[in-house]
Order: structure tokens, then C-alpha cells, then sequence
């Protein structure tokens, strides 16, 4: 899930033929500096990698604006219910993400939350030094919204989702939240672990019932909704990544391949901040049997 292009950042790394994945953003760095270079060294097939917010994604490939090989979600359900069947018939969910607040720990924002102040009393209090991404763009963006409104709830505190949508600054590119923490220009921003994990800035951990990482609070969670630009109103679900290969893939061979190869390394994944554990992978449909390890 990231908001905004990353655009083909991973050009062809090897071999003859590229597979092209379309991904959500905030999987760029492991796809790009792990995953694809390893797939690349076990197969005849090159890597090309484009990112964007999930909803971009899903758009792109209804409007036949992009044909990729792979289509890689953030949030399960949304390449479900914006894909038919005629073009993601099947996916196969692969590993689970948290939200976190990833700050700078050099700004006073940052010496506030490493001292423990309570995470949403220093972002209520912060004028425009705190960022998320674009709500209507990607999941991470909804699920930051989704947050407030959840977080008003378990703390008992009124007002706080308006106050935290108010106070912090939507950045429509994704990998432009922790860059800005990186050359001081914003103190923190709500992101999804595995990027705070990759660009190795501390972060601030929330409770189970606001980070969207337990399927167990799934009831819970849908309590919190945001309604998009276009009318869709999005309930709040766990953090599920999710891969298909589009009957519209001018190389379906070459993108089974590459969800196989993906779902036979998690600890690619989870060494990169993602949770993969005895529930992944998870087939949705006629997932084909090549696909599965």
C-alpha cells in the first residue's frame, strides 16, 4: 500500500524476460532491495517493480493503464471488491503489517514520544509536523483516519479524531513520510512498521486494538469506516498483503512464478518488519497449483 508513484523503480536486474509487479508502496524496499534481486537469481526472468497507493493500483488496472504480471495489494479485501473475477479470479494473502508512529528521534516531538507521553496527546498538540499519507490514495491513508476514530473510542477522549485529522499534514507520496523525517522536515509520521523497520527509525508501537495487526479484533476494527473521493465507504480490517496474477498478465508463467517465490521466502518479509507466521500463506480461490509451496 503507498500513496503516489514510486514509479518503475526497479528496472530489469537480470535475466531475459521481466516480470512486472504492480505493488502497493509501502512494499517497495523489501521487493526491490531483497525479494526481486533473489527471484532474479533463481529464474530466467528479470524484475520490474512500479508502486502506488492500492487504490491507484486497482484503478490503474480497471482502466487498462497498466498491464502488469503481479498485482500486490495492502489490504486484502480492496483487491477483492475492486477486481472481478473476469481479472483476479484468485490470491493468495501472504503476511500481515501494524500501523506505527515512526519519529524523528532528534526533534521534540521525538524526545516526547521516546519518553513516553501518551502518542496521541503529542500528536494532538503538533501543527503540521506530523504526517500521513493521502487517505484516498491508499490504505494507509484510510486506515491512519480509521485510527483516529478508533483511538477517540479506546481512550475515551472527545474530539481526538477531528483534532489528529486536523493536526497532521497529508503527504500524497508514501515514501515522502519517512524521507521528511530523515532530512528533519517533518518530526514523525503514521506508517506501517515494516518501513520504519527498513529506513531504521524508532518507532512508537500501539495497543493490538488500534494497529490493525490482529485478525482478532477484525469486529473491532470495522467499527472505524472512511468514505473515499468516489463514494466507496471502506470498513477498518487488519492488515492483510494480498497477490494475484491478472488474467490480463502478458506473462502469467513469469508472475506464478514470482508469487510462488514470494510465498516460499518469508523470511525475506519478516526480516523487513512484515508478520508472516503459521497463518500465511493464505489462498483465496482457484489459487493454480504451481503457485503454492
Amino acid at each position: 500500500m503507498g500513496t503516489g508513484a514510486l514509479g518503475a523503480v526497479a528496472g530489469c536486474l537480470g535475466g531475459e524476460t521481466d516480470v512486472s509487479v504492480l505493488s502497493a508502496g509501502s512494499l517497495a524496499s523489501v521487493l526491490n532491495s531483497t525479494v526481486g534481486p533473489g527471484f532474479e537469481a533463481d529464474h530466467e526472468y528479470g524484475y520490474r517493480g512500479e508502486f502506488h497507493g492500492s487504490n491507484a493500483v486497482m484503478r490503474m488496472v480497471l482502466e487498462e493503464q497498466k498491464q502488469p504480471d503481479v498485482i500486490v495489494s495492502a489490504d486484502a479485501s480492496l483487491l477483492r471488491s475492486r477486481l472481478p473475477d473476469s481479472i483476479a479470479p484468485w490470491d493468495v494473502v501472504f503476511g500481515s503489517n501494524a500501523l506505527v508512529i515512526a519519529y524523528g528521534p532528534d526533534t521534540p516531538i521525538g524526545e516526547r514520544l521516546e519518553a513516553g507521553e501518551p502518542w496521541y496527546e503529542v500528536l494532538r498538540s503538533a501543527d503540521a509536523e506530523v504526517a500521513r499519507s493521502d487517505p484516498d490514495l491508499d490504505p494507509l491513508g484510510y486506515r491512519a483516519v480509521q485510527l483516529f476514530e478508533l483511538a477517540a473510542d479506546y481512550y475515551g477522549v472527545d474530539g481526538l479524531a477531528a483534532d489528529l485529522a486536523a493536526n497532521l499534514v497529508i503527504d500524497p507520496k508514501e515514501p515522502h513520510l519517512l524521507a521528511n523525517i530523515e532530512t528533519g522536515n517533518r518530526a514523525a509520521a503514521i506508517v506501517y512498521k515494516n518501513m520504519a523497520v527498513d529506513h531504521e527509525l524508532p518507532y512508537v508501537e500501539l495497543p493490538d486494538q488500534l494497529d490493525f495487526s490482529n485478525p482478532e479484533y477484525t469486529d473491532y476494527y470495522a467499527h472505524a469506516t472512511y468514505t473515499t473521493e468516489d463514494g466507496t465507504t471502506i470498513e477498518g480490517t487488519p492488515v492483510l498483503y494480498n497477490s494475484t496474477v491478472p488474467s490480463t498478465a502478458p506473462d502469467p508463467e513469469g508472475g506464478r512464478a514470482f508469487v510462488k517465490y514470494l510465498l516460499e521466502n518469508p523470511a525475506m518479509l519478516s526480516e523487513n518488519g512484515l508478520v508472516v507466521n503459521e497463518r500465511f500463506p493464505h489462498p483465496h480461490g482457484p489459487v493454480p497449483d504451481e503457485v503454492l509451496p
